[in-house]
């Protein structure tokens, strides 16, 4: 019998080690479904038993005391626990919620932050579902709950409708959010547009945290010549799920509509000179301004062709504060052309 030749070898190696990876993550998750379901019954059980009986703080510190004694080895069974196993069961009520819903594939850690952060159900089942699919660390998870990622997530006005096939347009408008919030860079409004962009490679993970699952990040200050002409490209990503370029352009002041065509030029140029048409979907810029007037940004993107979206990002609440309120903008423009700013034209 021959020996295996080392490609042959090294093939077969990666196809065992992947069985094995694959095996031991199932086995992980079972084992942590059957955990969340130990914590839900403990929990449902406190509930009857108060409702019944009335127990208390002092019966629940005793059984907490109980139960790591005829269990020492066994984690989990502090007194706050038991109050978070108790506030678990009256969360999910439905037993076969741990078992059909994406809160049964969390840690535990996971399901205590979606407790202590979010009191209405139907955002613990969102977030629960966008941290079972995405794989998010809980310090991830807190972040995007913190900064309201539900209320976030695909709000960028663009016209990726007009300009992408619809289908490619759903998705497209899937990687935008308004605002991205950037207090991680620890800067104030009077950052320069350069110095913003190394403060963003500088934290390039957590840059690519809050632009959301998928990016790859490219370069910055990625290079073009165009006949002779050198332009320069902010931040250049790819989105390894959508397969497209994503031209990311900064802004430190409030939207322009220059500002549009600007970008929409930069997309142009990465489309024509990066984009493999039978194998990337179309490029998309997303442009980050300090403030916008969304009325502006509207008529902006109707005379652009190219697929742009724009968004506003915020860094700490001191350099908001800072910046010009764009209900006091509108109201300008309003007092300019002598309408209410609610009026219709």
């Amino acid at each position: 019998m021959s020996e295996m030749e080392p490609t042959e070898y090294a093939s077969t190696l990666e196809e065992l080690k992947n069985q094995v990876h694959n095996a031991r993550l199932r086995a992980q998750r079972t084992a942590n479904n059957e955990l969340l379901q130990l914590w839900w019954q403990i929990g449902r059980t406190i509930l009857t038993r108060q409702a019944e009986q009335g127990w208390g703080a002092k019966i629940l510190t005793r059984l907490a005391a109980d139960l790591r004694a005829e269990f020492p080895t066994m984690k989990g069974f502090s007194r706050a626990n038991l109050f978070y196993m108790r506030r678990f069961a009256e969360a999910w009520p439905d037993p076969t919620a741990i078992v059909q819903r994406p809160v049964g594939l969390l840690p535990w850690g996971h399901v205590i932050e979606l407790l202590d952060k979010l009191d209405e159900p139907t955002l613990r089942d969102w977030y629960a579902a966008k941290d079972a699919h995405h794989g998010w660390s809980r310090s991830v998870l807190a972040h995007q709950i913190t900064t309201h990622l539900h209320e976030r997530e695909a709000a960028a006005p663009s016209n990726f409708a007009g300009t992408l096939e619809h289908r490619d347009s759903d998705q497209a408008q899937e990687l935008t959010k308004d605002p991205y919030a950037l207090q991680f860079l620890a800067v104030d409004s009077n950052v320069s547009e350069r110095e913003l962009e190394q403060r963003l490679v500088d934290r390039i993970l957590d840059t690519m945290r809050e632009l959301g699952p998928g990016f790859a990040f490219v370069g910055r200050q990625v290079h073009f010549d165009v006949d002779g002409d050198d332009f320069f490209v902010d931040l250049l990503f790819f989105h390894v799920e959508q397969l497209r370029y994503v031209v990311i352009e900064l802004k430190t002041t409030r939207f322009d509509p220059r500002d549009a065509g600007q970008l929409g030029f930069y997309v142009a140029v990465v489309d024509d000179h990066l984009r493999i048409p039978d194998k990337h979907q179309p490029t998309v810029g997303i442009l980050l301004v300090a403030g916008k007037n969304d009325t502006v940004v509207r008529y902006a993107l109707a005379s652009t062709t190219q697929p742009v979206a724009v968004s506003r990002y915020e860094l700490t609440e001191e350099a908001q504060k800072a910046l010009p309120d764009e209900s006091a903008i509108a109201r300008a423009f309003a007092d300019e052309l002598n309408l209410s700013p609610d009026s219709e034209t």
